[in-house]
């Protein structure tokens, strides 16, 4: 994880998207294509994240055909890795009082995952 930005729940994800990408911008400006899901479609987010750079955005929607589970390409990354940071006890329920408190624990458990990962080589 390179960044990770906590906000209240009534912000929408296409909304929070543009803070990520604002921060990780200066720190990895070899970074350029996104991809996302369906709810960053569209001419808001694009346009919101056109001040930040040069960035191409490849939406990852799932067919209108498919019926039951479908592997979706590159989706399945985020997921496996949301699931895994669940896993900590600490980040299972909403403890912290602060948002860098959350951001800190956030990170923590990224690290973990990382050390966990590592020490398996």
């Amino acid at each position: 994880m390179i960044e990770a930005v906590v906000h209240m729940a009534d912000l929408q994800d296409r909304d929070g998207g543009p803070l990520v990408l604002k921060n990780i911008r200066d720190r990895f400006p070899f970074l350029s294509h996104i991809f996302a899901d369906g709810g960053y479609a569209g001419d808001k987010f694009a346009g919101s994240i056109a001040e930040f750079g040069n960035w191409s955005i490849e939406i990852i929607k799932r067919s209108d055909t498919a019926k039951g589970f479908v592997l979706l390409p590159r989706r399945w990354v985020v997921e496996r890795t949301l699931a895994r940071l669940n896993r900590n006890r600490r980040l299972a329920k909403d403890f912290e009082s602060t948002i860098k408190s959350a951001t800190a624990w956030l990170f923590l458990a990224s690290v973990q995952l990382l050390v966990r990962k590592i020490a398996r080589y």
